[in-house]
């Protein structure tokens, strides 16, 4: 677990933290050009910015101040990483890590303002050391005096109130130093940021999306979803059934049926979510499953990145599956016009790139009988051709916001199946939805 920090928690405080921010990091980069002159070495930007020790900086304020500064680094290195610097990418994605815990003092004083002087009376047992924390909020364990078994999910002070200037404030300070290229729009996904970290630091909403989807998944045996209780939930506090099991990716010892089987359950989930329900949890983060081996069921948490799809964007985004699933590159191009992937005024190398890349992820797809996620090199070969793609740097730009969503999902999805060592006949998964 990482060390506990208090929370900055007034705009003005937020935004001197980041000004300090920029003047160690401007500092280290003096100090490093110096020493590189002295030893007549060649002086590059990128090589002074993107030092160790300017990485350290970056990471530890941005988990210090937690919030939307830490959630815009998360989106950043998951939603773009395939088109940023991959020194930036990289010191970013050290941020899907928990944040720094709250101190017990901010905790008991949250809890105070949402539930009223003398809350712990009503608990046997309240863990002040959370299970996660996260870069909203931080989880705890409690039980009740009539033996409920509770998660509550603590929201950090003052997060709601700072999303939109922390987001301004951190777009500033990333162009400020040069971290994402000039030439390269990420407005479009900042503004989506804000509107994405409005909706899950509302905990109202996202108990609201526990219930829809409980609805949707019914009575399905193969999956846990944690039960919200509304009398102890408000827009600051959400409190849930406990969702038992170990943390999914400690499978990875477990027998191959196992594996095998958990994977096939998570990406067939997927397909519902899409392509029938149109209700995605885009979040597919390894701590966002639990599994529980006698039952043999997989716990689902965290509903705060839950969104809606419109029949329409379902209905192209299943016809781009379907030309990928065939290697149709002609039609793989025209879908990827259609879903935004690609503009009419782009070169054809760039063209060409993007619809190869497409077509590489959908190999799963194509693969008869079952596909192996931890032998395969598709994951490198994927991230070569990004690489590719960063050579035609000038003609980027980022696909809608809701597809880039749909990427996370399938992409953590992808990444947990490899975690896992599993095999998985996704070709018969997809079959029904594609024809």
């Amino acid at each position: 677990m990482a060390r506990e920090t208090s929370l900055p928690i007034h705009r003005a405080n937020r935004l001197l933290q980041l000004g300090r921010l920029i003047g160690r990091i401007a500092g280290e980069m003096v100090s490093e050009g110096a020493r590189s002159i002295a030893a007549g070495e060649p002086l590059r930007a990128a090589d002074l910015l993107l030092t160790p020790t300017n990485a350290r900086h970056l990471v530890r304020r941005l988990a210090e101040m937690r919030g939307a500064v830490m959630k815009v680094g998360q989106l950043l290195s998951m939603e773009a990483g395939d088109y940023l610097p991959p020194e930036l990418t990289q010191i970013l994605s050290t941020l899907r890590e928990n944040a720094d815990p709250m101190p017990l003092g901010q905790v008991a004083k949250v809890l105070e303002g949402a539930w009223g002087k003398g809350w712990e009376n009503a608990f046997k047992r309240f863990s002040f050391t959370p299970l996660a924390a996260a870069s909203i909020g931080q989880v705890h364990e409690a039980t009740t005096k009539d033996a409920r078994h509770l998660a509550i999910k603590v929201q950090y002070p003052g997060v709601r109130k700072s999303i939109d200037s922390d987001v301004d404030n951190v777009s500033a300070l990333f162009k400020l130093l040069h971290l994402v290229p000039s030439d390269y729009d990420i407005s479009t996904l900042l503004d989506e940021a804000k509107q994405q970290l409005h909706l899950e630091a509302d905990y109202c909403a996202e108990a609201e999306s526990i219930a829809e989807y409980s609805t949707l998944i019914g009575d399905d045996a193969n999956f846990n979803l944690p039960t919200v209780d509304e009398s102890l939930t408000t827009p600051n506090v959400l409190t849930m059934s406990f969702v038992p099991g170990v943390p999914i990716e400690t499978l990875n010892d477990a027998p191959r049926s196992v594996r095998n089987q958990v994977a096939t359950r998570l990406l067939g989930l997927v397909l519902k979510e899409v392509f029938e329900w149109g209700l995605v949890q885009t979040d597919a983060n390894f701590g966002n499953y639990r599994y529980e081996s006698e039952q043999g069921r997989i716990g689902l948490l965290d509903f705060g990145a839950t969104r809606h799809y419109s029949p329409e964007l379902v209905d192209a985004f299943q016809h781009l599956m379907g030309a990928a699933a065939m290697g149709n590159i002609s039609a793989i191009e025209s879908r990827a016009v259609e879903l935004g992937y690609l503009r009419a005024d782009e070169a054809a190398p760039y063209r060409q790139a993007m619809c190869e890349m497409i077509c590489a992820v959908a190999e799963p797809m194509r693969h008869q009988g079952l596909f192996d996620f931890g032998t395969s090199d598709l994951s490198m070969r994927v991230a070569e051709q990004a690489v590719a793609l960063r050579l035609n740097q000038r003609y980027m730009h980022l696909p809608p916001t809701d597809v880039l969503f749909l990427h996370r999902k399938f992409g953590g999805t992808y990444l947990l199946c490899a975690r896992l060592r599993a095999q998985v006949n996704v070709s018969s998964l997809i079959a029904p939805y594609i024809q």
